[in-house]
């Protein structure tokens, strides 16, 4: 039992430091080349400290976002070691399941906070965000950066809520009930 809990706890070590590196360059390469208003990377090079608050708000978000899928992932991991059981699931099966939940939590962390971010320069058109990020406007940064970390908030419960639908559970088996 021991040997179990040591290969569970090195399994979420291990998944906990691939998906930190992969969420962080998912990540910023898609929110880089998905700007249509100008190359923020080209102007965090350039210094644009607005810009650079928007992107590191964006990395934690979806990070924390991600974040529910790891923890159901590892839920399902543990069950299938130290619950095993006649209809147990495979290995591989849980494997897909894992990388599954793990790509469903990055699409919903992408489409929701680009969808925010959509959405708030809808509300305030007048405020041309993109123009002002790009001139380096730092309120803006900032105000962007909260509207985005607010959201993840939000977008994490849902998307914990339905890895844990998604989650196989074990069966307890059937409860005979005396008439």
């Amino acid at each position: 039992m021991f040997a179990t809990r040591v290969v569970v706890s090195l399994f979420q070590f291990g998944l906990t430091v691939v998906m930190s590196a992969f969420v962080i360059v998912i990540t910023y390469r898609i929110f880089i080349k998905a700007n249509p208003d100008f190359h923020m990377g080209e102007e965090i090079k350039k210094g644009n400290v607005a810009v650079g608050m928007l992107v590191s708000s964006i990395l934690i978000s979806a990070s924390y976002i991600l974040m529910a899928g790891v923890d159901s992932s590892i839920s399902m991991f543990r069950m299938h070691m130290l619950a095993p059981s006649e209809e147990n699931e495979s290995a591989l099966r849980i494997m897909g399941l894992i990388v599954a939940h793990l790509s469903v939590s990055m699409l919903l962390a992408v489409i929701s906070i680009s969808t925010t971010l959509r959405m708030f320069g809808r509300l305030e058109p007048e405020l041309h965000a993109g123009k002002e990020l790009q001139k380096g406007n730092a309120a803006v940064g900032l105000l962007l950066s909260a509207v985005v970390l607010i959201s993840s908030l939000y977008v994490r419960e849902g998307v914990s809520a339905l890895s844990k639908a998604l989650t196989p559970q074990p069966s307890i088996g059937n409860v005979q009930i005396d008439k």
